[in-house]
């Protein structure tokens, strides 16, 4: 079974596409998206396409990705339609970026080249990946992110979004209890593991030099820990390994005490946040895409899992690998009262969150 056939993943999916916001400003809009297999890139396009389908919206989408078999597996439902083209490219190349993109987004016979939104969300995201491939991490937070945004800066993009993360706050100092946008916690930068906070630190940074001095319009979404039915099995963050093991009826491996206290999204609002900071947001700001009603510690997030489950929770101790790729943070709770503002409301609170996604992928890998 594919995802899109999947009843509760639809209603999911459409309680999005089919909310309140101003998609007046997307109807005929063309969307460069990088990342287009990752969990909220796919998530997304799929919201946009629902879009295209049941109101007629219009719009059409360029997918970004490395691997064709991929991104086939990802959204093949969307092969050959006339709002849809996937384009393997390097986006750390930018010839090689500039070119595919030139051919995949140019009008018919010869017409001008258009983008109006660019949506930059490829990352390496996962302590395993910051782990294995330090450098590409760092060098798709920055060279890649710059490549998209001289091409948007190129094409006279309208908007730009930079899919930046919960991670730039590093540890709480103590000295508060949730994160608002201007925060700055303690990271220690002489980490491997800094090297994904420290990217994309950098990259909010870029997109600010952009603003002032090419003009462009970035916002920059800031996602908490998402999960949701489009996660990728590869992902080896400790909530998506619960939600893996749960969903293949086994016990639940937590790898520490459990403590952490974490801001946590189910894909779906992180999908509707994301389009309230698109056809909502203020250029130039950062926008926390989070919850209270997802607020939990990672031994809680454990045990509902097992309960939902029939399973228990055991623990591990964790490998060399994936030790290096894990964060120091032990609390980080979000504040979205800047979201919130502009009249974005989460829909799916972390139980209901957490039994969605295991019924789905349950149901997807059997088949039925």
């Amino acid at each position: 079974m594919r995802l899109l056939e999947n009843e509760c993943y639809l209603q999911d999916l459409r309680s999005v596409s089919g909310m309140d916001l101003p998609w007046e400003k997307l109807r005929g809009k063309r969307f460069l998206i990088s990342g287009a297999t990752g969990m909220i890139g796919c998530t997304l396009i799929q919201v946009l396409m629902d879009r295209n389908d049941r109101f007629a919206l219009g719009c059409s989408v360029t997918a970004l990705g490395r691997n064709m078999e991929k991104g086939h597996e990802r959204l093949g439902e969307y092969w050959g339609r006339d709002d849809f083209t996937f384009v393997r490219c390097d986006i750390n190349d930018m010839e090689n970026l500039r070119g595919a993109v030139r051919e995949a987004a140019a009008e018919p016979e010869g017409g001008a080249l258009c983008v109006d939104y660019i949506f930059h969300a490829a990352s390496n995201t996962h302590p395993l990946a910051y782990a294995s491939d330090p450098i590409g991490t760092v060098v798709t937070n920055i060279i890649g992110l710059n490549n998209l945004l001289e091409l948007a800066s190129e094409l006279g993009a309208e908007r730009f979004l930079f899919a930046s993360s919960n991670e730039i706050y590093g540890e709480n100092r103590g000295d508060i209890e949730r994160f608002d946008e201007k925060y700055c916690g303690y990271i220690d930068c002489n980490t491997m593991r800094a090297g994904y906070t420290e990217s994309k630190r950098a990259g909010e940074a870029l997109c600010q030099a952009y603003i002032r001095q090419k003009g462009l319009d970035v916002v920059i979404p800031r996602f908490t820990r998402s999960f949701g039915p489009t996660l990728l099995k590869t992902d080896t963050k400790a909530l998506s390994q619960f939600i893996w093991k749960g969903a293949a009826g086994e016990d639940i491996v937590l790898k520490s005490a459990g403590t952490q206290y974490f801001s946590y999204t189910y894909v779906m609002d992180a999908v509707s946040g994301l389009l309230t900071c698109l056809t909502k947001g203020v250029c130039g700001e950062a926008y926390n895409i989070a919850d209270e009603s997802c607020d939990i510690r990672l031994k809680d997030l454990a045990r509902i899992i097992a309960d939902y489950t029939g399973r228990q929770v055991v623990f591990e101790i964790p490998d060399e690998a994936e030790t290096a790729g894990y964060s120091k943070a032990t609390k980080a709770l979000l504040d979205s009262s800047r979201l919130k503002a502009l009249g974005w409301k989460a829909q799916f609170p972390i139980r209901t969150a957490l039994e969605h996604t295991i019924d789905i992928l349950r149901e997807i890998s059997s088949g039925s």
